[in-house]
């Protein structure tokens, strides 16, 4: 009992100074939409801009309307729900006066005072200018006003004390906006402040310590899982698992397309940031695709263009007759659309399995899960849709479909383990539509 009794005595007090140290008073409500006093182009830049951060992509439910909330965002501490961002007086920031949306972007404080978790990415719109945020703000000021009130986020004890949020603002938040780099060329310092602002690129792309807080240092962009995909490396570490490097020109085809001859196409979550991205200008997303180059040394175009020829040589000499049952499912299940080499296209894009990401990763979730759960929205059309085989597999076919994949498009790797395990785990848990 004594033990007990220092133990809440401690918890009390500690949640009674992270409560007044995380305490802040609450900005008064407007009572009417400012959006009038805005132009058409802080307005249509606002637009941008928030494409450029994925609003839409967490603050819409699937079914829902659109920024109206309600999306559930799994973390390691919980789930937490979005809000609405439509200016709507009772649900959503309808009554947020300009200041109040400020200091949600750069602080993490909602209108009441009250801490936002960091699913909500402040830690990186925090770089957001005045300029940018007033943009911003005008926007989703300008929009329908929605009615409707997103589930509330209920996490466990403690992370349910709110105020605690204090102590980690304190240790992982530097708040204001983005300072350029002197050294550095405009281009790449507009893709830094777009690619480490708005687009928080590190929300997925950088693992995360103990307590939720993206790892910095030689871990930015050395990627993560996130909503069970594995979102891969952007630096030099992502040739661990793709012999062949990121260049510019195939990154800003990547991220404006959804594609990349050399390295696939853009499937789970990150499809949705390629159909936003696709609202910017296009110097914008070249300037992305500068920035994040330059984590890597140059690379030589056409050594990359010799070594995909000679990946895509290996997958076609690679076979053998132990294959040939795997071979027969492959065929009858992918043979149709996919080829070894470069062949037709039938529905969208067909890159040569060999090249694939998917296929070279450490990891066999992002292979497995595409083939569970197919394309359902693709990052463009162009790309075209894929079938879910969920239904039409089980996971030992499902394990030796893609066993026969790995070993036949990417021979150079080692075999991965325990597909069907990871099959059924993946089954068990499917991703967000």
């Amino acid at each position: 009992m004594r033990a007990a009794r220092i133990a809440a005595l401690a918890i009390g007090t500690v949640t009674a100074a992270a409560g007044l140290l995380g305490w802040r008073a609450a900005i008064a409500p407007v009572t009417a939409s400012s959006a009038a006093v805005y132009t058409a182009d802080t307005i249509e830049r606002g637009r941008q801009l928030a494409a450029a951060g994925d609003c839409i992509v967490c603050h819409t439910a699937p079914g829902g309307v659109a920024n109206a909330g309600g999306r559930a965002l799994e973390t390691p501490f919980g789930t937490i729900y979005s809000t609405n961002l439509t200016p709507d007086p009772v649900n959503g920031i309808g009554t947020w006066s300009f200041s109040a949306f400020q200091r949600a972007m750069r602080e993490g404080l909602s209108r009441d005072g009250r801490h936002l978790y960091p699913a909500f990415p402040y830690t990186a719109f925090t770089q957001t200018t005045d300029d940018d945020l007033t943009a911003l703000y005008a926007y989703l000021m300008s929009q329908p006003a929605v009615a409707s009130a997103p589930p509330q986020t209920q996490l466990a004890f403690p992370f349910s004390l709110r105020p605690l949020m204090a102590l980690w603002n304190a240790l992982y938040l530097t708040p204001g906006p983005h300072a350029t780099d002197p050294s550095r060329g405009a281009q790449w310092n507009r893709g830094a402040y777009l690619v480490n602002g708005l687009g928080h690129c590190g929300a997925c792309h950088t693992p995360r310590g103990a307590l939720g807080a993206e790892l910095g240092g030689a871990s930015t962009f050395a990627g993560a899982t996130i909503e069970g995909w594995q979102a891969p490396g952007l630096t030099a570490l992502s040739t661990a698992t793709h012999p062949i490097p990121w260049t510019e020109t195939e990154l800003f085809r990547y991220l404006r397309f959804g594609h990349s001859a050399q390295h696939g196409s853009a499937s789970g979550p990150m499809a949705p940031v390629v159909r936003e991205l696709a609202q910017l200008p296009e110097a914008d997303v070249r300037a992305m695709a500068h920035y994040l180059a330059s984590f890597n040394a140059p690379a030589d175009e056409t050594r990359n263009a010799a070594q995909a020829k000679a990946l895509i040589d290996a997958a076609e000499r690679h076979g053998g007759s132990e294959l040939d049952a795997a071979q027969r499912l492959f065929n009858g299940a992918c043979g149709a659309c996919h080829h070894a080499g470069n062949g037709p296209e039938v529905f969208g894009q067909n890159l040569p399995f060999a090249l694939s990401s998917k296929l070279h990763n450490a990891q066999p979730d992002n292979l497995l899960r595409v083939i569970l759960e197919g394309v359902r929205e693709p990052a463009s059309r162009e790309l075209g849709f894929m079938p879910a085989f969920r239904d039409a597999l089980d996971d030992a076919q499902v394990a030796r479909l893609a066993a026969y994949m790995r070993a036949r498009f990417a021979p150079n790797q080692p075999a991965w383990r325990d597909l069907e395990a990871a099959s059924a785990r993946l089954r068990a848990h499917p991703s967000s539509p």
